[in-house]
């Protein structure tokens, strides 16, 4: 075993060759040094603000539905060790793989039914907008390779996904004149429970079809957009779009990444219109946040579509595609969720959210405040200070991570009720701060 380092010198290692996500390097502000996690608790290697531990108000970027340490996942997790952490998956197969599989095409929408499993959230939408343009290659229509969002969305950080995400404003503003150019509606109009608006709903129709011919699919955060902007829209806006990719030959695909397995009170958020996309991208909370891992889902139209090609397979094979030891702990995460009622707790979650950061509402400099699901967002009417904000969260016991004009929580479903009263404490304390 290597000689244990200090703090110190951890942290300066740290600072020395570690380059954190969003961040210079070196970083400007030292991170908090996590010594150990448990429950919905950080426990620091030293005090910071006085405080050795933190609550956790983020499940560890929306993954850790479950908290940390859970006795469940742990013993799936060694239990896997035991038999094997990873084989290669071309050519082989294993059983957790298998169950994985047959585990989320069962509790998905109804009409997918084959899973492909990548390595991260991103690379799931890398699969899926790789699955829709070779779907319409197959099918001799090779000039439908753009793709249709709305604007305030967020898809990920590498190639394609970044190209779907806000280009104006966005953190990928600087790749404008590379990337792809993709096709944007306006941002969906607020609300969750809004009534439609059915200018916007003409919109939508228009823009599909009138470039239909050159659409090889329409991507979008069905319900909240995440990283875009913690903005919630209402579901109607999915129907309008199931009906207007059918009605004009488009493929449809859900970014559920952020919003799957319970985060909006429903198992998926496309539940709550009622309708099916023809590609699903999971990921984040698909481990319980243990490991990364992450699936997208397709029709059988689609995988029929893309193996009538000359060239008849998905080609597309990360050397980490279904590692037993990631899938066996998904498997287990999953299985916990549905033994419990998520739902109930997700609702109790929300209540506690609606009561505690209802007095954000009288700070000054906050614009709004809303709460969906185990979702709580304190949006401010200018760029958040972030140093200022996360110092008043840790004085409060809590980890937040705010972003540009947001600050939001995301608990893991076991938080109890003092804990959410605590998180939303800290919320308010960071947009009085912030």
């Amino acid at each position: 075993m290597p000689e244990p380092l200090t703090p110190g010198e951890l942290l300066a290692l740290d600072r020395q060759h570690v380059w954190h996500p969003y961040g210079p390097m070196p970083g400007k502000a030292a991170p908090l040094l996590v010594e150990s996690a448990s429950g919905v608790r950080l426990r620091l290697a030293e005090p910071v603000e006085g405080q050795d531990e933190l609550v956790d108000g983020m499940s560890s970027w929306w993954s850790a539905v479950h908290g940390y340490n859970h006795p469940v996942l742990n013993d799936a997790a060694r239990g896997q060790l035991e038999r094997m952490s990873h084989v290669m998956f071309g050519g082989l197969t294993h059983e957790p793989a298998v169950r994985l599989a047959k585990r989320l095409v069962d509790i998905s929408p109804e009409p997918l039914q084959h899973v492909f499993l990548a390595d991260s959230g991103s690379v799931s939408v890398e699969v899926a907008v790789k699955m829709c343009l070779q779907y319409w290659r197959s099918l001799g229509k090779p000039r439908k390779q753009r793709l249709l969002t709305w604007r305030g969305g967020y898809h990920g950080d590498t190639w394609q996904p970044m190209s779907v995400c806000d280009p104006d404003g966005g953190m990928h503003e600087l790749w404008q004149g590379v990337l792809p150019r993709q096709i944007f509606a306006d941002t969906p109009p607020a609300g969750f429970d809004a009534a439609p608006d059915e200018a916007y709903t003409a919109h939508l129709r228009e823009l599909i079809g009138r470039h239909a011919d050159e659409l090889a699919a329409v991507i979008v955060e069905p319900v909240v957009q995440g990283a875009g902007g913690m903005a919630f829209h209402s579901p109607e806006y999915l129907r309008v779009l199931r009906e207007a990719c059918d009605e004009h030959d488009v493929l449809l695909v859900f970014d559920e990444i952020a919003t799957g397995f319970g985060r909006t009170g429903a198992l998926f958020a496309a539940e709550h219109a009622g309708v099916a996309p023809d590609v699903m991208c999971l990921g984040k909370a698909l481990t319980g946040g243990y490991l990364t891992l992450a699936a997208t889902l397709c029709t059988t139209a689609v995988a029929d579509g893309i193996s009538r090609g000359a060239l008849p397979v998905l080609a597309h094979g990360p050397t980490f595609m279904g590692n037993p030891l990631a899938a066996a702990v998904a498997d287990a995460s999953i299985s916990l969720l549905l033994s419990q009622d998520w739902g109930q707790e997700v609702k109790r979650i929300e209540t506690g959210l609606r009561n505690g950061l209802a007095p954000a509402a009288d700070i000054p400099g906050v614009r709004e405040v809303r709460v969906l699901g185990a979702i709580g967002v304190v949006q401010l009417d200018h760029e958040v200070d972030m140093a200022a904000a996360t110092r008043a969260a840790v004085r409060e016991g809590v980890w937040l991570r705010p972003f540009r004009d947001l600050i939001y929580t995301m608990p893991p479903y076991i938080t109890g009720d003092d804990d959410v009263a605590r998180i939303c404490a800290a919320v308010c304390a960071a947009a009085r701060e912030g």
